[in-house]
């Protein structure tokens, strides 16, 4: 096995196939190791994700290695029956690839033996390993914008079932109309490692099985505090993120700019995790509809307030200010930055989503983004200990220079030394592709690769920058899929992740690369005979 670098809080163990990696995932599940707070599984690899006031990678080594020799998992799991209707878009081209006739491909998928490996990309989204070599498929040379939901496709040794309609390059053979994701079951997602799969043929007799019809929210108690009179651009809940579901495809989440948020709610007494208004580039109007007292921080997204008697008053940023029955708040467009944060003192009540009222836009979970109309309601909680204000750091405009900190690899071997030096040396360009999941860079020479082959699926931090064949980065972000199949040349350190969010289009990005351990290899045989 090998130990690679996964950023300030990853670590990444490269093992010789499935077999391993899974009953390493099931050691680890095991062992509760201190700090180890979520294993994410590839193809070939874990991703350990850990609380550096805990422990450290060079323990979680040392751990490892002290299991043993690594053999192979012997699992269990739920069994699950899917029928299928086979007209998908690359059914013929899956005929030619396997040199059968329809008939005779239907028959074989039904007769291959799929099992759960592991999840990712989005909630619900299962890697199904196929026990049937012949089913060893490439992908689609041009990825598709949109999959439908229910669609059933096929790549590299793997099936996989799409839960809603998102981007892919897998090659799809049919469709099925099973839920994948419901929030309505104990456990949303219907597939879970060690789960087996069989497909068949859909008859007359399969039902068409929809989803149940979401429960309206409960009218909340609360008293009321805003009305949303305005929301041009998304305004979405935030806070710390959600934590323990990355083995149902979930990852974190959370506000962008976490520094930014704690600080809105610690100006206030709110504990410095509670719900926030994300605000991206301004474009947010709402009328207080009782007494309150706000902050607002991050972005500097400039606040006027108008009174009912016509007043209007400038807010300061990282303050807080209070309000009366009546008054509008109006956010701008920020002059420097993306996202800003509205905190309420006493916090907002807003219902939680598997623990955690953040909006993941790519997983399309948590609460719905604002909407003109829209009541928000306070929480009155009792406000503790308020502490001292503190400003923000002076956040990059269109047109500044920014540079951030890398941690290189954990696949800088994918890369031509002159492809990490112009990865390291050059000057990059935000483009206008940038959203929560993550930002597209251009500019200069593509990055040189030394491995032209794909690579399997394989866990990804927040902050990992990924480089697709075109040689040019892709930097993950908060909402970012859990596993990825590019590969990743190195991660941002976590003291700049909050920056990186918060760099708009236009500007100009270098990364430094700070000095971490080397790949470490282990020969577990020859430590433990």
């Amino acid at each position: 096995m090998r130990f690679l670098p996964g950023g300030s809080d990853g670590l990444v163990i490269e093992l010789s196939g499935l077999a391993q990696t899974l009953a390493l995932f099931d050691r680890l599940q095991e062992a509760d190791l201190p700090g180890l707070h979520a294993v994410i599984p590839g193809a070939r690899t874990l991703l350990l994700k850990f609380d550096r006031f805990q422990t450290s990678a060079h323990a979680l080594q040392q751990a490892v290695a002290a299991f043993g020799a690594i053999g192979t998992a012997a699992r269990s799991g739920l069994q699950h029956d899917i029928p299928v209707i086979y007209d998908g878009e690359d059914l013929d081209e899956v005929m030619r690839l396997m040199g059968l006739d329809k008939p005779a491909l239907i028959a074989r998928h039904g007769a291959a033996h799929f099992s759960v490996a592991f999840t990712g990309f989005a909630p619900g989204f299962a890697y199904l390993y196929c026990a049937d070599p012949a089913f060893d498929l490439p992908r689609r040379t041009v990825p598709r914008v949109a999959i439908p939901a229910g669609a059933v496709a096929l790549a590299g040794r793997f099936g996989g079932v799409y839960p809603r309609q998102s981007p892919g390059g897998w090659q799809i053979i049919g469709r099925t109309d099973v839920p994948m994701w419901d929030m309505s079951r104990p456990r949303p997602a219907l597939f879970m490692p060690g789960d087996t799969v069989r497909f068949r043929a859909a008859s007359p007799m399969d039902v068409t099985i929809l989803p149940p019809a979401p429960k309206p929210p409960a009218s909340p108690q609360s008293p009321l505090a805003f009305r949303v009179l305005r929301a041009d651009r998304p305004a979405l809940w935030q806070d710390g993120g959600r934590d323990g579901f990355t083995g149902q495809g979930v990852g974190q989440s959370g506000a962008m700019d976490r520094a930014a948020m704690r600080r809105a709610n610690r100006s206030l007494g709110n504990p410095a995790d509670d719900p926030v208004i994300e605000v991206s580039l301004g474009g947010l109007q709402l009328r207080a509809e009782a007494a309150l007292t706000i902050a607002l921080s991050g972005a500097p997204a400039p606040c006027q307030i108008t009174t009912t008697e016509g007043r209007k008053i400038t807010v300061p940023h990282d303050q807080p200010f209070a309000l009366d029955a009546g008054d509008v708040v109006r956010l701008a467009v920020p002059r420097a930055g993306i996202y800003s944060y509205l905190a309420l003192r006493g916090g907002y009540d807003i219902a939680p989503v598997l623990g955690s009222a953040a909006t993941d836009t790519l997983a399309q979970l948590g609460p719905m983004p604002l909407r003109a109309g829209d009541a928000i309601h306070g929480a009155g909680r009792p406000a503790q200990a308020v502490a001292d204000a503190a400003l923000g750091p002076d956040l990059p405009a269109r047109g500044s220079d920014v540079i951030l900190d890398v941690i290189p690899g954990p696949r800088t071997d994918w890369f031509t030394a002159t492809g990490f030096q112009t990865f390291a040396t050059q000057s990059w360009t935000v483009s206008d592709a940038v959203d929560r999941v993550g930002m597209r860079l251009t500019g200069g020479a593509p990055i040189e690769r030394a491995h032209l082959g794909e690579m399997v699926s394989e866990g990804t931090p927040t902050g990992a920058i990924q480089v697709p064949h075109s040689g040019y980065p892709l930097v993950f972000l908060r909402d970012h899929p859990l596993t990825g199949g590019y590969p990743v040349i190195a991660v941002i350190a976590d003291y700049h992740l909050d920056l990186a969010a918060q760099i708009p289009p236009g500007a100009r990005v270098r990364f430094n690369p700070i000095a971490h351990f080397a790949p470490v290899t282990t020969d577990m045989q020859e430590m433990h005979s």
